[in-house]
């Protein structure tokens, strides 16, 4: 199992019960927000979207102390962040999520100001995924999915026009700010 150095583990992680849901409401309340907050600080400094019930995830087990999430508290975590807008399934079986650690408006926003800064009028949509501007910000690598639905959300806003290339490397926006 993965674990990136660059992430700092809270001190709960190593405590078992953190591992199974909790049947006391107060305390899984806890322990519900305990792993939302973990699962989008983890997702946020991995740039990791997509969560998959079905494959390993490096929070939802802990080898030191010989822990394992079950099936069912991986789904109570994850359609916590759901309910909050934090998260979507993203198939009708609710197997896989796309996690949001900002949300779309926040992400339309994040783009904007970072249009402005850096004086983007008119830019490729490859070139806010991964042009030399987006490198060590929150734009470096998004999710292609969430990138284009915030510029439909600022173009919806009159704050941008989507415009289509040959090809999806070509596809462009120019930004009215």
């Amino acid at each position: 199992m993965q674990r990136t150095v660059d992430f700092k583990l809270p001190h709960f992680f190593n405590y078992p019960p953190y591992f199974t849901l909790q049947p006391v409401r107060e305390t899984r309340e806890k322990q519900v927000q305990l792993w939302k907050e973990l699962i989008l600080d983890y997702c946020r400094s991995q740039k990791m979207y997509i969560i998959s019930l079905e494959e390993d995830f490096p929070l939802f087990s802990n080898p030191k102390i010989e822990r394992s999430l079950s099936y069912e508290a991986k789904e109570v975590f994850l359609a916590a962040l759901v309910s909050e807008g934090r998260a979507e399934w993203i198939d009708k079986n609710h197997k896989k999520c796309l996690v949001l650690w900002l949300r779309i408006q926040d992400w339309a926003n994040y783009i904007l100001d970072f249009v402005k800064e850096n004086g983007l009028e008119v830019t490729t949509i490859e070139d806010i995924r991964s042009g030399i501007e987006t490198h060590g910000t929150e734009l470096a690598g998004i999710d292609r999915g969430v990138l284009m639905r915030a510029l439909r959300l600022l173009e919806q806003k009159g704050k941008a026009v989507i415009f289509k290339g040959s090809s999806a490397d070509d596809e462009g926006v120019k930004f009215s700010v």
